[in-house]
């Protein structure tokens, strides 16, 4: 049985999940907002930075997202952003589907992830990772554009966002643009944490 498309991100108060410029991504809004996410063990865990950090339920839920996930398509701004930024062995330890113009080989870095680059479309990307993913489920890992391009085509059965208590201002909104009239969500769960709220929501059709 084939798995969930799922996406699931961190978002400010106002409704932005980013700063408008790449060149912003490390700076102190954005920092702000994945507050919740650096302490944890888990975080510490996958991208190598040795032992320690915090568990409990934000530890928990960072740890399940990443088992659930069999592979990843994410659009081409996101890829030039973590390119320099993610380390020697990228955090996803699976197949990652680029959606970009640009062609090029499959990019195969140390620790099982390797970044395989499609340049017929969105739905093109997500049947190849479906097949890549089997029976576990896609994570649409972002940015919000192309996160928007896959609710808007019908193509995303579930999210999650940790409600962070910050606010940007501008930047890049998640459902700017969004498709209101043909989407429909169901509330499936809400669980506050100390740092943040994480809701999850499935998504339908209207």
């Amino acid at each position: 049985m084939a798995g969930k498309v799922f996406f699931s991100v961190s978002m400010s108060l106002d409704g932005f999940i980013a700063p408008e410029s790449t060149k912003d991504l490390m700076g102190q809004q954005w920092m702000e907002l994945q507050q919740w996410v650096f302490p944890q063990r888990f975080f510490r865990e996958n991208l190598g930075l040795g032992g320690g950090g915090e568990e409990g339920r934000d530890n928990d839920i960072l740890r399940e997202t990443y088992q659930r996930t069999g592979a990843s398509v994410m659009g081409k701004r996101m890829f030039d952003a973590g390119e320099h930024a993610w380390p020697e062995e990228a955090p996803f330890h699976t197949p990652v589907y680029v959606v970009t113009h640009e062609k090029r080989d499959p990019w195969e870095r140390p620790g099982g992830t390797t970044f395989h680059f499609v340049n017929d479309g969105i739905e093109s990307a997500l049947d190849q990772a479906r097949d890549a993913a089997g029976d576990r489920d896609v994570r649409i890992a972002g940015g919000g554009a192309t996160i928007l391009e896959y609710v808007n085509a019908g193509l995303v059965d579930e999210f999650s966002i940790a409600l962070s208590p910050v606010l940007f201002g501008s930047g890049i909104r998640l459902f700017e643009g969004v498709d209101a009239a043909g989407v429909a969500l169901e509330p499936v769960r809400a669980e506050p944490s100390a740092r943040v709220t994480h809701l999850t929501y499935a998504v339908g059709k209207r």
